[in-house]
């Protein structure tokens, strides 16, 4: 059983961190074996339904939150967002996934972003969203500082790149599943230093003027 510091970090007795990091490990297999079978000319809604399968297929214990499955101007759109329409993924495009998977009892959470095409601006959001990700992530784990400060660096750096951080996307608890039963907030709100193996960073920005954007999230462990 994790030994918590902080009340919102709290788990349950079945809680360990190397089934967490199990968890997550499964997570980006489910993750990369969808974005593999996405393609010009699927739709939104295909394309999650064909994740559902290999979901499925990978033998998940259960989903903790729904699979979103996001294409072109719908990558801005917040995870308590509907798509808008079912638009089909263009030749030059931008998309991005997102799942929260049950594996041997423990919450596992991922999410990235994929360009299609040659268009370099896409490209490059897409790999930004990883990038800062990167940045913030070796933030928390040089500067001991708690998730206020890491998402208030993290915007600072965002806009150092050239791109507009959602801060309205601050990242989760995750645990022993269900995480929901402690009520710990967003990461971005808590006054400690995050423990390791117990929140999901999540990193959501927008093109400075284009209607598109890019996600990346995964466990601080």
């Amino acid at each position: 059983m994790n030994t918590a510091v902080y009340p919102k970090e709290a788990t349950g007795a079945n809680y360990a961190l190397e089934l967490m990091q199990y968890a997550q490990a499964r997570t980006w297999e489910a993750v990369d074996a969808i974005a593999a079978v996405i393609r010009p000319g699927m739709s939104e809604s295909e394309a999650t339904a064909r994740g559902k399968e290999i979901l499925a297929g990978l033998g998940m214990e259960r989903i903790w939150h729904p699979l979103l499955v996001r294409f072109g101007a719908n990558t801005l759109k917040a995870f308590n967002q509907r798509s808008d329409g079912d638009p089909v993924l263009g030749d030059n495009d931008i998309f991005f996934i997102d799942m929260g998977i049950v594996w041997k009892g423990h919450e596992g959470d991922a999410g990235a972003t994929f360009a299609v095409g040659d268009d370099p601006e896409m490209i490059a959001c897409a790999a930004a969203a990883k990038t800062l990700y990167q940045r913030v992530e070796a933030h928390w784990r040089d500067e001991n500082c708690s998730g206020v400060e890491l998402y208030d660096f993290a915007r600072q750096e965002a806009e150092a790149m050239g791109w507009t951080l959602n801060l309205d996307i601050k990242g989760h608890r995750v645990s022993d599943f269900p995480h929901a039963i402690y009520r710990a907030g967003d990461l971005g709100d808590l006054a400690e230093r995050p423990n390791r193996g117990l929140w999901i960073l999540e990193i959501q920005i927008a093109h400075p003027s284009k209607p598109y954007g890019a996600f990346y999230e995964d466990l601080l462990a």
